[in-house]
């Protein structure tokens, strides 16, 4: 696959996730035929909104988005994942750590936005942080799935699990009920809404005992926003089989729908390279890893509502995205695949 590449520079950090604006009247404000959202990296949602927008005249130009969060302004870090839904944007925080841990409550939000709102002054931004409900979720439904999960390290456990416990039981904070010291720490990298209102959250991590990517359905994640929060439920755990080489652990970096009622997707490295991650202390087969575009499909329900009873997907490889390691968002319009990626103090889009 030939790339051509499209550089920006946006308040000086790298991107997370590319998800096509759908908005005529924000493209028509900004006098631009095309455009995408991206999260920018690790600071709190409301300063962390971009464009990447290719206006009339063709030139490229990146506007990093004005937006306000409230009350809950400053109150979160590291949002990883972008998906449409019902004329909102969500935004999915990570939910996990620094890479030498622990867990960071910051990081466990999600927040939401109407995207034309971001044609005129500064955009209104609801958040919810959810206070490690939806790790408690997600770890269920990974224990009650018949799949081979690969076990965390002594090292993992202890940085993620066991130091996030001892330091909220020390600051008596609630949350401290939703973890325990079996779960596995969640990397929320990727999302994508079902046409039934489910969330598709692809993990970077964990992985499946067989190195394999996890992608977990969720319901009811705009209940979160409601005035009586309904909180989200974890409905079931897939591993997506065939798109892992031999001998590496894949996790999810981006997920977007298809036309025919698919997702394509990229899988890469469960963390990077040469910044002190204990999970590739633990792990070292999940860090030289290129990235992959890669397709799967969920089970068709059967008559009468039913839902096949399987936990693993087949899933098949569309493009080797050598020599990329780093391959953050990816996204379809107009009949093309565009790919954004995690460079150091840059945004660099690949258009294919």
């Amino acid at each position: 696959m030939t790339l051509r590449l499209v550089e920006f520079v946006v308040a000086g950090n790298e991107a997370s996730d590319l998800l096509p604006v759908r908005s005529a009247e924000l493209l028509r404000a900004y006098g631009a035929r095309r455009g995408f959202w991206t999260v920018l990296d690790e600071g709190p949602v409301e300063r962390c909104l971009a464009l990447l927008l290719e206006l009339d005249d063709g030139e490229w130009t990146a506007r990093h988005v004005l937006a306000d969060a409230g009350l809950e302004n400053g109150r979160t870090e590291d949002g990883e994942a972008l998906a449409h839904h019902d004329g909102w944007v969500y935004v999915f925080g990570s939910h996990f750590g620094s890479k030498a841990g622990p867990l960071r409550p910051r990081r466990a939000f999600v927040a939401r936005f109407r995207e034309a709102d971001a044609a005129s002054g500064v955009l209104p931004v609801q958040v919810v942080r959810n206070r490690f409900r939806l790790h408690r979720a997600v770890n269920d439904a990974l224990a009650a799935a018949p799949l081979s999960l690969l076990p965390p390290g002594e090292r993992v456990r202890d940085r993620f699990i066991v130091e996030t416990l001892a330091r909220g039981t020390a600051r008596a904070k609630s949350w401290v009920s939703r973890l325990a010291p079996d779960d596995l720490p969640l990397n929320v990298e990727a999302a994508a809404f079902t046409p039934a209102g489910t969330a598709l959250l692809g993990l970077r991590y964990p992985v499946s005992g067989a190195g394999e990517p996890i992608v977990v359905e969720v319901a009811d994640v705009p209940g979160m926003f409601a005035a009586e929060p309904a909180w989200p439920r974890a409905l079931r755990a897939y591993a997506v089989a065939g798109v892992t080489p031999p001998g590496v652990l894949t996790g999810f970096r981006a997920i977007t729908p298809t036309v025919d009622g698919g997702y394509d997707a990229v899988i890469g490295s469960i963390d990077a390279l040469g910044k002190g991650s204990v999970l590739l202390d633990d792990h070292p087969g999940g860090g030289d890893v290129r990235s992959r575009h890669v397709r799967f499909r969920l089970p068709a329900v059967e008559s009468g509502g039913a839902v096949p009873d399987t936990y693993r997907l087949d899933g098949e490889v569309v493009a080797d995205l050598a020599p990329f390691h780093h391959v953050e968002g990816l996204a379809t319009l107009d009949g093309r695949f565009f790919y954004v990626t995690d460079e150091d103090h840059r945004v660099a889009l690949w258009v294919g």
